[in-house]
């Protein structure tokens, strides 16, 4: 049996999905997370020179793969020298391999360092995961005849404010864990025993669904694993914390929760029985649409901020993973009834957007006026933070904020609902109201679609030529600006139920 240490935290999680993952990995609908694995290579590479100068083992194969018996055989080629710190350190023990992100010599022997581009959290205890992952490498260096003196998980650590040049000993946090992984060690024969067992069989293990399926994350194998329930099912009910309570009772489909005596909210409820319906029916609220809209003044701003979550800081006075705004869209109308009018901000790729994008909202936007947002909350983050950044700025900034009203309420508290609105973003909501215009449709744009792609792509245009730069900026634009044309085109549906 070949076990890496993904696989063996993998099979610790669910003894059905390790099984999947052997015999059929064709089934998993999640992707791999290209943007988290460049992240956690930009971490990683940094965190290599936590304790001075280091070799890598890391060798490639001409096809590509990693070369794992070159790796091997060089890690044990710089322990014979006694180098003081090894990256990817790799070991191999009757199937069993892993690399050790920095092996360092320390008391006559070595310490494992796990990098994870995740943060700490001071009064939380590490994930499960984590611990399982420390474990695991542990017990294959020590049967393979190494003497481990301490194991530590590394992470970001969200105290560090950048000032200047970046401090590579205060961005990151190191935990000592060694009485934290007792547990999981002892549990390892016991695992890999069964382990070998239930990866031998040629029949899934039966594990029914529960809630380690879903959190933290969906299970690559979530859609395989649910493909013979009724669609639609417990598991697409809104905003409940109860599927898997229902699916427990036997009530799994939506007519099992329509003829049990459960108690749903009215919106839940509403869901269930448009289910039913054949037609694109719209259920409307004229009273409290009328109520909502009577909060909105004008002139009316539609704000929509684009972001991005550096695991590295980047610029003086930011930390890891913070939420660095460095776009805007602003649909506006000057009195009921009037011109929708546009403006703008995109920063340069590669500066310190904070600043710039503080000052041009605060020229844009006046103060008293109404403005709105979709999730809100989002973009009131977003200025109070530039608000507590600069002081000069924040008597307009927080004046904006407070001004702010989220558009979304009328969808998530009911008001208005369609069959197609399978949750209550922007991006389903759009489209339930819109299904038929192109001007609406997110999938025809150019290069970016979603927020994520934004994220992605804004902090590479420093580094792409001039004219990809630009249209790289078009993209970032014209995406940005679909987003708050689409509250100018939701406020005016809402305006029609209205009548």
């Amino acid at each position: 049996m070949y076990f890496s240490k993904s696989k063996y935290c993998g099979f610790c999680q669910c003894v059905k999905m390790a099984w999947l993952d052997k015999y059929k990995p064709e089934e998993q609908t999640v992707d791999e997370d290209a943007r988290q694995y460049e992240i956690g290579h930009q971490v990683g590479g940094m965190a290599k020179c936590l304790f001075g100068n280091f070799v890598e083992t890391t060798t490639y194969k001409e096809d590509g793969k990693l070369d794992l018996s070159a790796m091997i055989k060089k890690t044990e080629e710089e322990i014979a020298k006694g180098t003081e710190n090894i990256c990817e350190a790799s070991f191999s023990y009757k199937g069993l391999y892993c690399a050790v992100d920095i092996l360092h010599k320390e008391n006559g022997g070595y310490a494992i360092y796990e990098v994870k581009s995740s943060v700490n959290k001071d009064k939380e205890p590490p994930k499960d995961v984590y611990l399982t992952d420390i474990a695991y490498q542990k017990y294959v260096l020590e049967k393979s005849g190494i003497t481990v003196t301490g194991t530590y998980l590394v992470q970001l650590n969200t105290k560090y404010i950048r000032q200047g040049e970046l401090d590579i000993q205060q961005l990151f946090h190191i935990e000592d864990v060694s009485t934290l992984i007792k547990d999981e060690y002892s549990k390892i024969d016991t695992n890999i025993s069964l382990a070998d067992e239930i990866l031998r069989s040629d029949v899934a293990p039966v594990v029914d669904l529960n809630k380690k399926c879903l959190s933290p994350y969906k299970c690559a194998f979530w859609e395989y694993c649910t493909k013979d329930l009724p669609k639609p099912n417990v598991f697409n009910l809104y905003n409940s914390h109860s599927k898997f309570k229902y699916y427990e009772k036997g009530i799994v489909s939506f007519d099992d929760l329509l003829n049990s005596k459960e108690k749903l909210s009215e919106k839940q409820r509403r869901q269930v029985e448009f289910s039913k319906k054949s037609g694109d029916e719209i259920y409307v609220d004229k009273d409290k649409i009328i109520e909502f809209l009577a909060t909105l003044s004008y002139p009316l701003y539609f704000l929509d901020f684009e972001t991005m979550q550096p695991a590295v800081p980047q610029f003086d006075g930011t930390h890891s993973y913070q939420q660095i705004p460095f776009q805007y869209s602003l649909h506006y109308i000057e009195e009921e009834g009037g011109e929708v009018k546009h403006k703008e901000f995109l920063a340069v790729s590669g500066e310190n957007p904070l600043r710039a994008i503080a000052e041009s909202l605060c020229e844009n936007i006046p103060m008293n006026v109404c403005s709105v947002a979709f999730n809100s909350g989002f973009e009131r983050a977003r200025l109070k933070a530039l608000a507590a950044l600069f002081p000069d700025l924040s008597e307009h900034l927080l004046n904006i904020s407070n001004n702010i009203k989220d558009i979304k309420i009328p969808f998530s508290s009911g008001y208005y609902y369609k069959k197609a609105m399978t949750n209550f973003s922007q991006k389903t909501v759009l489209p339930a109201i819109y299904p038929d215009d192109p001007e609406l449709n997110y999938h025809n744009l150019d290069g970016v679609h979603n927020g994520t792609e934004a994220m992605e792509i804004f902090p590479k245009i420093k580094d792409m030529p001039k004219e990809e730069q630009e249209k790289a900026r078009r993209n970032l634009l014209e995406y940005c600006k679909l987003d708050t044309l689409a509250m100018v085109k939701i406020l005016e549906e809402l305006q029609r139920g209205s009548k």
